[in-house]
């Protein structure tokens, strides 16, 4: 009887154990000042006409990614919060177009990721204009069976 409930124990911890993890990482905000929020179908309609940069870390793109995507890395240092320091984080605004009004779409691992948010923020400062937030990001593209490289 002591077996089973250790087993039963273990295996509880083994299930729940990230989704409480999970639980505790902050949401992002619903929306940024001068920034269209947008959804998988919006990013899915609009692939090859606007680019799409995927902000996750190099081993999760390489995983999957939206076909087409330029997987730019957010290297978070800073805290989960909107008062985030831009100054520990690293973020190569270069790879991003030179025409500043170019429309572009960003995003990450959805709304507990704020590699997203923070991108968006920093593009915000250097002036671009016509970014689209895909919130969801690639856990929401996923979920709608849509194609993956």
């Amino acid at each position: 009887m002591k077996v089973f409930f250790k087993r039963v124990s273990i295996t509880l911890m083994v299930i729940l154990l990230p989704a409480l993890v999970w639980a505790k990482k902050p949401l992002t905000p619903e929306s940024i000042p001068g920034v269209k929020v947008v959804d998988a179908a919006f990013v899915k309609t609009n692939l090859g006409k606007i680019k799409v940069f995927d902000v996750r870390k190099k081993a999760e793109y390489v995983d999957g990614h939206i076909p087409g995507a330029i997987n730019v890395w957010y290297h978070e240092r800073s805290k989960k919060s909107v008062d985030f320091d831009p100054s520990r984080d690293r973020f190569d605004i270069s790879r991003f177009p030179e025409d500043k009004s170019e429309p572009i779409i960003v995003h990450c691992n959805g709304p507990h990721c704020w590699k997203s948010y923070k991108a968006i923020v920093q593009l915000k400062k250097a002036g671009y204009k016509n970014i689209y937030w895909f919130r969801g990001g690639f856990p929401e593209w996923k979920s709608k069976g849509y194609p993956v490289e």
